[in-house]
């Protein structure tokens, strides 16, 4: 059961790169970075994820990054997805995403699985929120 919304953000692709295309499936790593807010506070999000593209279009993904606050808290996550490319030119993800984090603060993220929505466009611009599974 899903629960609360416990974090959203907006962001940009900063890096793309093809790390192999053996079988000719297009293995694809990007880096982003992103603002926006975890658990109602303000963080800074930088993260990789490696994609692997299927002959049908479905993208499968494995990424990791952390959050950071203006008050030095850091928050590390690891996320897995499904996703497709959209009719724009972007791409779609679905997925689960796990965090870990030393400060009291977002202790209530370490053993919590969320589920998230990934979306970015043609440009690289992307938006993402994530809730609780309960």
């Amino acid at each position: 059961m899903l629960g609360d919304l416990i974090g959203e953000e907006q962001g940009q692709r900063t890096g793309i790169r093809v790390v192999s295309v053996d079988g000719g499936h297009p293995h694809v790593e990007v880096s982003f970075e992103a603002t926006g807010t975890l658990l109602g506070v303000a963080v800074r999000d930088i993260g990789t994820y490696d994609s692997v593209m299927e002959a049908d279009g479905t993208l499968f993904g494995d990424g990791q990054g952390c959050n950071m606050t203006e008050d030095g808290d850091i928050i590390t996550w690891h996320g897995t997805g499904v996703g497709r490319p959209t009719e724009s030119g972007g791409f779609s993800y679905r997925g689960s995403i796990f965090f870990e984090s030393a400060s009291a603060k977002f202790s209530r993220l370490n053993g919590t699985a969320g589920v998230f929505e990934y979306d970015e466009d043609k440009d690289g611009k992307s938006t993402a929120k994530v809730w609780e599974w309960k």
